[in-house]
């Protein structure tokens, strides 16, 4: 990739837009793309190329797509107004939405038809870190796919995992990512509300198992929202019944049983059907409260 030459991310949610502005303080210029126009307007106003997807697609070098899941991946990718078509040959495109590996070996094959590199490269990290250029990318693709990607990966990632030159590779460690992930929330949503039952105060829950064994990552970053009565969606409750989903489906496919992960995502299905959807993912405590008659920070009794 030559210096300055342009690129773009489509999805301008918490995540993309973190990985767009990582691009464009790296000295890229840098297109952002969302269904969200005020997102696009947003990022333009902070300096943000401008112009149409089908009016600079040409002149990209690299696609990092930051959608939510397989669906939209293959609709900004081979759609009606796909981008694939409209690259160059040798641009590659970075797909880091959570997807079964099966679909990233089918985008990457269909991309190669136009002479365009796949890298399979889910993320995590969080919106903060996606800001920071700072994200965990699980990545997998041929030998030519990571040499078009790493002046986007310097950029938007503290630490890339190289897990192979075929794409599905990365898929399916953050499958398992996710897998602990979304068990890790449930579990710590029941824990902190099954300590409420029995005395323990929210802010001393945090203080005192961030510090001993039961404590986790997602623990300590979910946890405080709850003692903040602050469901801001940093991630959403939504996000969980599609990845936990994609989880099982691969699970179903290896004949793999996953009842602990079976068990989380009904939870977060009871959150969204409370309505918690748009919440953030620590909302799942919201299902256990109720269930238990218990108030959380920030709710009336």
């Amino acid at each position: 990739m030559t210096q300055n030459a342009p690129v773009a991310v489509v999805g301008l949610g918490s995540m993309g837009y973190g990985v767009a502005a990582s691009l464009m303080r790296g000295g890229r210029q840098t297109h952002g793309f969302d269904v969200n126009p005020q997102q696009v307007e947003r990022f333009q106003s902070e300096g943000g190329a401008e112009g149409a997807i089908t009016d600079v697609a040409a002149t990209l070098e690299a696609v990092v797509v930051v959608v939510l899941n397989a669906a939209q991946t293959e609709s900004v990718l081979f759609g009606a107004q796909g981008v694939v078509p409209q690259l160059s040959k040798g641009a590659v495109v970075l797909a880091c939405a959570t997807v079964p590996p099966e679909f990233a070996r089918n985008m990457s094959t269909r991309c190669a038809e136009y002479g365009v590199h796949y890298l399979d490269a889910p993320i995590s990290g969080g919106a903060a870190k996606a800001a920071a250029g700072q994200l965990s990318v699980m990545a997998s693709g041929t030998d030519a796919a990571f040499a078009a990607a790493r002046p986007v990966l310097s950029l938007m990632a503290e630490t890339v995992f190289e897990l192979g030159d075929t794409a599905g590779a990365g898929s399916a460690m953050k499958a398992v990512n996710q897998l602990l992930a979304g068990v890790h929330i449930a579990a710590m949503a029941e824990a902190m509300t099954f300590g409420i039952t029995q005395g323990v105060e929210p802010e001393k829950f945090v203080e005192v198992i961030s510090k001993c064994a039961g404590t986790s990552w997602m623990l300590e970053n979910r946890a405080p929202h709850i003692v903040a009565g602050d469901y801001t969606p940093h991630s959403s409750v939504n996000i969980w019944p599609k990845d936990l989903g994609i989880v099982l489906d691969i699970a179903k496919s290896a004949q793999f049983s996953a009842p602990i992960t079976a068990v989380a995502l009904q939870q977060f299905i009871a959150a969204a059907g409370q309505g918690l959807g748009a919440e953030d993912d620590a909302a799942v405590a919201k299902v256990y409260a109720r269930n238990a008659g218990i108030t959380l920070p920030g709710e009336s009794a």
